[in-house]
């Protein structure tokens, strides 16, 4: 027997209809309560956020970087300006695919796998929302072709900016020095809202030492952008405040000059105004190009310059230190009259050599005759050793150190600009602190005649030297003579007061002798002089000879012969210039060092009022 069922059953259908609906309802009333709150949130809650993000993706804030300040030279020659250089800049932050995008813009620019790994390099150690360079120097065809491709690279842009440009890249090398790219251990010291568009910083010379005056006050831009981040218009604009200009008391012809008459020689030239310590030459030699390190040095470039035997970035002129040799005599002379050791007229006999009372060694003279019988006159212009020998005996090294510390040697003499070195001028007290070591008598001797523990820069060679043409009054050598506009004078330091102000007269009657004395050892250089010019020439061994043999010059290697000094200032009666030379392996300080400074003489006593 079949049984029925019924198949339809309404009211249980309209139950379950009903109960879908309800909960269709809500469903749909949840979500449209949830879309209000959502809105209400975005347009109550955070409609400054997002619309501070909206106005971001609109309007968009950069910095402006200032325009460094120019160094000129004395004369208004310019000794660093700035060039125009357009460069290729990603912001990391903008873009989705860094490695994609760059490999996008190698295909459009030559960009080197170097300037990859600098751009890398650089990335690494600057925010992301920072402008990087990718490829510097883009000629006009380069820009133009990036141009018509912008739109494709959004976070890329091209950057006009200056590019620091020395005219005369070797001459001021070490003294103006140059910038370079911002490094790391930079970047935690410097402001960085200062620092905001900057890319480079004053690394050596007035370049970094007047880094402040030179760098400027960033500005800032905001613009109006189109979705591909095209500038449309300029909302607001704060103008950057350049950097101020600088002069220097260096004059850049003295300058060339000096480095010219250097020759195939190493070496370096100190000269000082003696009326107002501006400092008109300073050369170290070899220079090198610093346009290169303005540029970005490439690794292979800056490890020649680093390796050269030559030692290009070496600063002899501030870092140098040498032995003064025979150029410390005429300061010691002053000393020995001002303690009274010795007398004008006071004779010396010089056999050649001079021996300690009870001691078989024996201390030469570069004379192997001798001078005979030595007055002091005589044993500045001829340059004694035996007679120097016998007066620091007399002297003894603490009173040599307490006088010669007048004229700034083994001190910094006050010089504008970073690195200078101190030299060293020896003493019973240093000795002992230092190498814990008692001084010996033959020692003195030794320090007598510049050799030794003494050392010195041809800046305080230079310094001392200016001192002694005016008698004792003292300025600190200056670099800078004006910021902008604003003239900068040497300060003037202690008198020195000699016991007779006569003593003076004596020794500069001496070293003038050194010049135009028929004996004296600079005499070839006073041919067709139009001024006296008082002088002293020294030679400073590289190595030590054992006793009883001799320095054999012709057989001696170049990196070996002795160095070649000279002192002197011009004109004698009324000094305009004092002057330090030293010439690396040069061996004679009258015939190879004296004639650099009557080159420098002829030229600046020429051209000054």
């Amino acid at each position: 027997m079949r049984t029925h069922f019924d198949l339809k059953n309404s009211q249980q259908e309209s139950q379950l209809f009903f109960s879908r609906a309800i909960i269709l309802v809500i469903f749909v009333s949840l979500l449209f309560f949830s879309l209000i709150a959502r809105l209400a949130y975005l347009q109550i809650e955070t409609h400054e956020k997002y619309s501070n993000l909206a106005q971001n993706n609109r309007v968009k804030l950069s910095a402006i970087s200032p325009v460094r300040g120019l160094i000129f030279d004395s004369q208004g020659r310019v000794l660093a300006e700035n060039n125009p250089s357009y460069s290729l800049e990603l912001i990391p932050e903008q873009i989705k695919d860094l490695p994609a995008t760059i490999q996008a813009l190698r295909e459009i620019i030559s960009i080197s796998d170097k300037e990859v790994a600098r751009f890398e390099k650089r990335r690494k150690r600057q925010k992301r929302f920072s402008s990087i360079a990718l490829r510097n120097r883009l000629n006009d065809k380069e820009v133009a072709t990036f141009s018509a491709h912008r739109h494709l690279f959004p976070g890329v842009d091209i950057q006009a900016r200056p590019l620091r440009y020395y005219p005369y890249p070797e001459l001021s090398s070490h003294v103006v020095g140059y910038v370079g790219a911002i490094n790391e251990q930079e970047l935690k010291k410097i402001d960085p809202v200062k620092y905001r568009a900057s890319r480079f910083i004053g690394k050596t010379g007035i370049e970094k030492t007047y880094e402040s005056e030179l760098h400027g006050e960033v500005g800032y831009q905001q613009t109006e952008n189109t979705a591909q981040g095209r500038a449309i218009k300029v909302l607001n604009h704060i103008a950057p405040t350049s950097g101020s200009n600088l002069t220097l008391n260096i004059d850049i012809e003295l300058q060339k000059i000096a480095y010219d008459a250097l020759g195939k020689f190493n070496g370096t030239v100190a000269a000082i105004d003696t009326q107002t310590g501006a400092l008109r030459v300073l050369v170290s030699k070899p220079g090198f190009n610093t346009n290169l390190f303005a540029r970005g040095i490439d690794q292979g470039s800056y490890s020649a310059l680093q390796n050269s035997s030559r030692r290009p970035l070496f600063n002899r002129s501030l870092r140098g230190q040498y032995p003064p040799g025979s150029t410390m005599k005429p300061f010691l002379g002053l000393a020995g009259l001002d303690y009274l050791t010795i007398h004008p007229e006071q004779k010396v006999f010089c056999p050649g050599y001079y021996q300690l009372p009870k001691q078989s060694h024996k201390y030469r003279d570069w004379k192997k005759s001798g001078h005979g019988h030595t007055k002091l006159h005589q044993a500045i212009e001829q340059s004694c050793d035996v007679y120097y020998y016998q007066l620091a005996h007399q002297l003894k090294i603490d009173r040599m150190h307490s006088f010669l510390s007048q004229f700034g040697f083994g001190q910094k003499s006050g010089l504008d600009i970073n690195g200078e070195k101190s030299g060293l001028l020896p003493s019973r007290e240093w000795k002992k602190r230092k190498l814990n070591q008692a001084w010996y008598p033959g020692e003195t001797l030794i320090a007598g005649i510049g050799q030794g523990f003494n050392l010195t820069t041809p800046l305080q060679l230079a310094h001392a030297t200016a001192i002694l043409a005016n008698k004792g009054t003292a300025f600190k050598p200056l670099l800078v003579s004006k910021i902008d506009q604003h003239e900068r004078s040497s300060e003037l330091s202690t008198p020195i007061k000699l016991n007779d102000p006569k003593h003076w007269d004596i020794v500069i009657d001496a070293m003038r002798a050194v010049v135009s004395g028929a004996r004296g050892t600079a005499r070839r250089i006073n041919r067709g002089a139009a001024f006296e010019i008082a002088g002293k020439t020294g030679t400073a061994q590289v190595f030590s000879i054992k006793q009883g043999e001799k320095y054999d010059e012709e057989n001696t290697s170049e990196h070996l012969k002795d160095h070649a000094l000279f002192i002197a200032f011009a004109p004698i009666e009324k000094p305009q210039l004092a002057i330090a030379v030293i010439v690396e392996n040069g061996s004679h300080g009258g015939s190879i060092a004296a004639p650099i400074a009557r080159e420098i003489f002829d030229q600046y006593i020429k051209v000054q009022p």
